[in-house]
């Protein structure tokens, strides 16, 4: 039996989009990958990352918003035998429209199973091992939308708020550890995320979007950095950033309305 001499990585909602992206970075810097999504795409993400036998490629098809789904994705990485070298907790979704009538429940609890439990539940079972042999890279994906009330997108907002709020009690819980936590917070970035969120006929949906490849490259390389977070994707999004650091909350809530009121693409 031959010893691996690649690190390895595990990168969640790794089908598409900036996972298939933070994956990709993975890949180019010599890491052998888990990789797993909820989609028969995750097959061809993994042929597409495997780098002529330089690296190793496994592909998990699995629902993350289900208990069962986490538990079946944390034994396919035991089954491995490898130490986790970096984890990139990026599974996420998100659904647009009025709370009170323009959403179901079952997608709001999906949107918090998603982006909230499994996240929690995947890092209980990750990160441990990692503080056991003092290293380690969590990377996890939160987003701009984390430090703004979500007018209609309620419950996607407040679940990265979540996020966002437990990476930073990670990191300072594990301050005195070779374990390093990084927070990843894009903007609207061009992948099938708006379009999942029925966030079509919205000016951030039909807007100009970033590059999910940029903002998974200054994501790796935050990790790599151990930078406390990184507001990634173009300059137009870092001075989104900027101003929601100097705006009152109820002037957050009313920019967000703007971006995101069902219609309000045909506004333009």
């Amino acid at each position: 039996m031959t010893t691996p001499t690649n690190e390895f990585a595990v990168v969640t909602g790794a089908s598409s989009g900036i996972g298939f992206e933070l994956a990709r970075q993975f890949a180019e810097h010599g890491y052998d990958l888990l990789i797993a999504a909820e989609d028969d795409a995750i097959e061809q993400a993994a042929a597409g990352l495997r780098r002529d036998g330089r690296n190793k490629v496994i592909a998990v098809r699995v629902d993350l918003a289900t208990y069962e789904g986490v538990e079946k994705l944390y034994a396919a990485i035991l089954e491995t035998g490898r130490d986790v070298d970096a984890l990139a907790l990026n599974a996420g979704r998100g659904i647009g429209g009025g709370f009170v009538d323009g959403t179901e429940l079952a997608d709001e609890l999906n949107v918090i199973a998603v982006n909230v439990t499994s996240t929690v539940h995947l890092a209980k079972r990750v990160i441990p091992g990692m503080v056991h042999r003092d290293a380690g890279r969590v990377l996890f994906t939160s987003s701009i939308a984390s430090t703004m009330p979500g007018t209609y997108q309620a419950v996607y907002n407040a679940s990265k708020s979540f996020v966002q709020s437990f990476t930073e009690a990670l990191r300072a819980e594990l301050n005195d550890s070779n374990v390093s936590i990084t927070s990843l917070m894009p903007g609207p970035t061009d992948t099938n995320f708006f379009h999942r969120a029925e966030m079509d006929d919205t000016r951030v949906g039909a807007g100009k979007k970033d590059d999910p490849a940029q903002v998974a490259k200054q994501g790796f390389e935050a990790l790599m950095k151990d930078r406390e977070k990184v507001v990634a994707g173009s300059a137009r999004t870092k001075a989104q950033d900027a101003m929601s650091k100097v705006l009152p909350d109820r002037a957050k809530a009313e920019m967000h309305r703007k971006m995101a009121e069902p219609g309000s693409a045909s506004s333009d």
